[in-house]
């Protein structure tokens, strides 16, 4: 079989780099199919997965198969769900097709489906370093062009958003996000008629810091009033407030711009990379799990106060945050009640122990930790027969990064193809 060279792999990455200044998002799967067949004879077709990540959805088809591809029980969702480029075979041709993840830092985007000139060996380490670094380059620029782009948002959603979800969505960051310091992964599915659910983090330095909302309703008032509590304390946590100062930032907000009835419940968290010492406030929600040897350790109950927005600004005792020390390894599981109070056809709620075991069994499975909450929230999905009643967030996080994270293929860590 005929060895992949370093030779035009460059004009490739010129054509999409140059190409993508003043290209729409639509656009991106026409330019790295051109891009692909024009300087190394490769058929590339560029897929995005949707939100609730059930399928992946062809970009710039032109006439190739343009049917989504379920990420469930295919080799393409595989590659997606493991993070891991792998091999397949064109059922039209009987050659081979390789599957490569498309990431944005640690985000999974979607899927690139490759199939090599004839005679080239699929399993050549250049040739898969070469599509993976193509795939990181597509996951980059779909993010940055998605905030100007229509189609790549109606590519990614299966159904239309309400007004308060489109807002939320718009403010929370990548669903996952890895230093070797910290990974982070979340999920979030709105409830049909709203969306008062949230996300944040940050690390920077030796502090990371968590955090999740929860505002009260199923309205756009729930949606408006966790984007402030979402802004209040970013404002806040850039300005270099503490905890304490970031909480009290989201009351004064809330407490100014939000009727009496509005507020919202959120879990704030810092943890310090050096010392791994953990310090968090709860606004009057679910207290997080903390996890240890992928096993539940404790519930972490401390930290107590009134709910954002509801807390009296002139109180001169403000909460102190309450303080835990993990160790390498610890996970901390943080959630919203529309995750543990969902239903199932007999009034059972889902409940923290079936989702501390949920967690534990896929975490055991060896899988990336955003396929674990893929497959957690699917699973809450099911319990309430696909029909939230409340929306339901989760996240995840684990100090210190692993020094082999599932995160990336392993192309991703092998030495430079010269």
């Amino acid at each position: 079989m005929r060895s992949v060279t370093s030779a035009n792999w460059y004009e490739v990455l010129d054509e999409i780099i140059n190409r993508g200044h003043l290209s729409a998002g639509g656009d991106l799967g026409r330019i790295v199919r051109h891009a692909l067949a024009t300087h190394v004879g490769v058929d590339g077709l560029l897929y995005v997965s949707d939100l609730p990540q059930r399928h992946l959805h062809p970009l710039g088809t032109d006439g190739a198969p343009s049917a989504p591809v379920p990420i469930d029980d295919t080799l393409a969702g595989r590659s997606f769900q493991r993070v891991e480029i792998l091999e397949d075979t064109d059922p039209a041709t009987g050659g081979p097709v390789l599957w490569v993840p498309v990431l944005n830092g640690t985000h999974r985007m979607g899927a690139l489906r490759v199939v090599p000139p004839e005679g080239t060996d699929p399993d050549d380490a250049a040739l898969r370093q070469y599509c993976w670094t193509v795939s990181g380059l597509l996951g980059h620029l779909i993010v940055a062009k998605l905030n100007q782009s229509d189609a790549l948002h109606q590519t990614r959603r299966p159904r239309p958003l309400t007004v308060s979800a489109e807002l939320l969505w718009q403010l929370l960051p990548p669903q996952t996000f890895a230093t070797p310091d910290m990974t982070v992964s979340a999920v979030v599915e709105y409830y049909d008629e709203a969306g008062g659910d949230g996300f944040d983090y940050t690390a920077d330095g030796t502090l990371g810091h968590v955090a999740v909302f929860d505002a009260t309703g199923h309205d756009l008032q729930a949606g408006l009033v966790c984007s402030m509590a979402m802004a209040a304390t970013r404002n806040a946590r850039r300005g270099g407030e503490t905890l304490a100062g970031i909480a009290r930032s989201a009351d004064a907000i809330l407490r100014e711009h939000a009727t009496e009835t509005r507020f919202a419940t959120a879990l704030l968290a810092n943890v310090d990379f050096d010392s791994g010492v953990l310090s968090y406030l709860n606004a009057g929600h679910p207290p997080p799990v903390l996890l240890r040897d992928g096993r539940i350790h404790k519930v972490l109950d401390g930290g107590r106060r009134m709910p954002l927005g509801l807390q009296h600004l002139d109180d001169a005792n403000p909460t102190i945050p309450a303080r835990e020390h993990l160790q390498p390894g610890d996970h901390l599981l943080l959630y919203t009640d529309g995750v543990t109070e969902a239903r199932n056809e007999r009034g059972e709620h889902f409940g923290v122990d079936r989702l501390v075991d949920l967690v534990e069994r896929e975490s055991d499975a060896g899988l990336p930790p955003p396929e674990t909450l893929r497959r957690v929230i699917h699973a809450i999905l099911k319990h309430q027969q696909g029909q939230l009643q409340d929306d339901a967030t989760l996240l995840l996080m684990e100090w210190p990064t692993p020094r082999r994270p599932k995160l990336l293929p392993a192309e991703a860590v092998r030495p430079k193809v010269h």
